[in-house]
C-alpha cells in the first residue's frame, strides 16, 4: 500500500503540486529517498528517523521507499521533512491513513520532534487555496499562512506529537491569526535636511511617479540623506502590491515571524554586490534585490563603483519589471518592479565641480567623463531623472529647519498616485499604477501634451537628439508633474521642466 501527502516545490514564487508517495514492504531495511532530492532533501530522512524516535515512534524494520514525484523536477529545500514523516506515519498506523487527504504540508523537523518555521509558506498556502485543500504548517508560519484566504483551513502545530493528538482528537488546534509587523519607529523625515530644496522637489516628482533618479554631487552634499527619506513620502502598498511583495520576502525567507507590513521594500546593497546579488541566481536561484525591492526602491550609492557587468544586468528588469533566472537545472521568474534611485560623485575625487578646483592629474572635464564611463550609455537612457544636489553651504545649516516635512509631501504624493491609479483602472490597466510602468502604446492617450508642449518636445527632442525610450520618458514624468499640479492635461511647462531633467541624463551619456 502507498501513502500520499501533498506538498510543493518552487519555481520562482509559484509553488508546483509535489506528491510524496511512501510505501513500507517487507524486504531488506532501509530508508531510499527518490525523486531527484538535492543535499538538503537527501538529508531529511535522518531528520525524520530522529524525529519519530523522539515522538515516541520507531521505523519499522522494513524497507521503506520515498518517492517526491514528479521525479524529474528538482526538489530543493528543507520543507519536504514533515510531509515525508506524516507520510510514514500515516503508512505504519500512526495517524488515520485519510487524516492528511485535502491538506498541502510543509515543514522542517527538528531532531526533537519540534517542527521549525520553513520558507514560502505564503504562496504555498496561497496555491493550496487554489487547489481547494488546507494546509499544515510549522507553529511559526501560521501567521504568515493565515494571510492566503479568510476561509482557507490552517493547521500550525509545534511539534509531530501534537499533530498527531490532533488527528487522534485529543488535542484541537487554533487557527492562527495574520499577523502585522510591528513597525520599527517613524521613517527619517526630510525636514531634517536643510537646503536642497530643487532635490526635494525632485523626490517628490519621483515618488509620485515612480520614476527612477540619479542624484550627481560632492561627497557630503545630503544624496544618501536624501534618498534615506524616500520611504517618508511614499504611499503604503495596497493589498494587490502587499501580497506580491510579502510572497517574494516569503520564498526568500524574509518574513521575519510570519508577519506582513505595508512599507514599501527600501533596498540598499553594498557597492561590491555581485551580479547574482542583484538579480538573483546562486545554486538555488534566489531572489535578488530587484525582486526584494519589488514594488519599492532600489538604491545604490556610489553607482559608478558597482561592477560594469553587474549595472548593465539591471536594464532588462527596469524595462519589463520582471527577471528570469535560467540555470542549468532550474529556472525561475521573480516580479522586479522597482524604482531606481541612484546616487554618484561627478569624479574620483568628487570635488571636479567646485569652482576653483583644478585636478592634478588632468583637466576636470576630462576627469569626470573618465569617472562615469563606468556607467554605460544604455543604461543611463533608463533613467527618468538626473540632477546635480550641490554642496550644502554653512549659510544654510544655520537657517532653522523647514517648515514642510514628508507628511505635507507625502499627502500630495499620495493624491498625484490615486490620480494615476483611477487612471490606468479606467483604461483596463489595474496592474498599473504608477505613470513609470505607464505601456507606451498609451502614452498617446493619457499624457499627450497641448500644441504648444508639442512643439517644445518636437524641438528639444531633435536639438537633444532624445531616442524613443528617452522620448517615452519624458514624457511620463510630464505626465506626473502635471498630475502634482492637478491638471488633466500635459502642458508647455510640464515639458519643459521634464526636458531640463533629462539634459543632465544627456550630459552623462555623452560622457560615458
Amino acid at each position: 500500500m502507498v501513502t500520499r501527502v501533498a506538498t510543493v516545490a518552487f519555481e520562482g514564487i509559484e509553488a508546483r503540486a509535489v506528491d510524496v508517495q511512501v510505501q513500507v514492504t517487507s524486504g531488506n531495511v532501509n530508508f531510499i529517498l527518490v525523486g531527484l532530492p538535492d543535499k538538503a532533501v537527501g538529508e531529511s530522512k535522518e531528520r525524520v528517523r530522529a524525529a519519530l524516535i523522539a515522538s515516541g515512534l520507531a521505523l519499522p524494520a522494513k524497507r521503506i521507499t520515498v518517492n517526491l514525484a514528479p521525479a524529474d523536477l528538482p526538489k530543493e529545500g528543507s520543507h519536504y521533512d514533515l510531509p515525508i514523516a506524516l507520510g510514514v506515519m500515516a503508512a505504519i498506523g500512526a495517524i488515520p491513513a485519510d487524516a492528511l487527504a485535502g491538506y498541502t504540508v510543509l515543514g522542517e523537523l527538528a531532531l526533537d520532534g519540534s517542527i521549525t518555521a520553513v520558507a514560502g509558506v505564503l504562496p504555498a498556502a496561497i496555491a493550496a487555496y487554489g487547489r481547494g485543500q488546507g494546509l499544515i504548517c510549522p507553529h511559526a508560519s501560521g501567521p504568515e499562512a493565515a494571510w492566503a484566504a479568510a476561509d482557507i483551513d490552517i493547521l500550525a502545530p509545534r511539534s509531530l506529537i501534537q499533530l498527531a493528538n490532533h488527528f487522534k482528537g485529543t488535542q484541537v488546534m487554533a487557527r492562527p491569526e495574520p499577523a502585522v509587523a510591528r513597525q520599527s519607529g517613524p521613517l527619517p523625515d526630510l525636514a531634517d535636511i536643510k537646503g536642497q530644496e530643487s532635490a526635494k522637489r525632485v523626490l517628490e516628482i519621483a515618488a509620485a511617479g515612480g520614476h527612477n533618479l540619479l542624484m550627481n554631487g560632492p561627497p557630503g552634499a545630503g544624496k544618501s540623506m536624501l534618498a534615506s527619506r524616500l520611504p517618508s513620502i511614499l504611499p503604503p502598498l495596497t493589498p494587490r502590491e502587499l501580497l506580491e511583495v510579502s510572497m517574494v520576502l516569503s520564498v526568500a525567507g524574509h518574513l521575519a515571524d510570519g508577519a506582513l507590513t505595508d512599507r514599501r521594500p527600501f533596498r540598499a546593497p553594498h557597492h561590491s554586490a555581485s551580479m547574482a546579488a542583484l538579480v538573483g541566481g546562486g545554486l538555488q536561484a534566489k531572489p535578488g534585490e530587484v525582486s526584494l525591492a519589488h514594488h519599492g526602491v532600489l538604491f545604490l550609492d556610489e553607482l559608478p563603483e558597482f561592477q560594469a557587468q553587474a549595472l548593465d544586468a539591471l536594464r532588462q528588469p527596469m524595462e519589463t519589471g520582471d527577471v528570469l533566472i535560467s540555470r542549468a537545472n532550474h529556472r525561475a521568474v521573480y516580479p522586479a518592479r522597482f524604482q531606481l534611485v541612484a546616487a554618484m560623485n561627478p569624479c574620483r575625487c568628487g570635488r571636479a565641480t567646485e569652482p576653483g578646483f583644478a585636478c592634478r592629474r588632468q583637466p576636470n572635464e576630462r576627469c569626470m567623463a573618465q569617472y562615469q564611463t563606468r556607467i554605460s550609455g544604455p543604461m543611463l537612457d533608463r533613467i527618468d531623472i538626473t540632477i546635480d544636489v550641490p554642496a550644502v553651504t554653512a549659510a544654510d545649516l544655520i537657517l532653522p529647519a523647514a517648515s514642510e516635512g514628508s507628511a505635507e509631501i507625502a499627502a500630495r504624493v499620495a493624491a498625484a498616485r490615486r490620480l494615476q491609479t483611477q487612471r490606468y483602472a479606467v483604461l483596463g490597466l489595474p496592474g498599473i499604477g504608477t505613470n513609470a510602468a505607464c505601456p507606451a502604446n498609451v502614452l498617446d492617450e493619457v499624457a499627450r501634451p497641448d500644441s504648444a508642449g508639442l512643439a517644445l518636445l518636437r524641438d528639444a527632442a531633435d536639438a537633444m537628439r532624445l531616442t524613443a525610450r528617452a522620448y517615452h520618458r519624458v514624457l511620463k514624468v510630464a505626465r506626473t508633474l502635471a498630475d502634482l499640479d492637478g491638471q488633466d492635461k500635459v502642458g508647455r511647462i510640464h515639458l519643459a521642466e521634464a526636458l531640463s531633467y533629462r539634459s543632465r541624463v544627456d550630459q552623462v551619456a555623452q560622457a560615458a
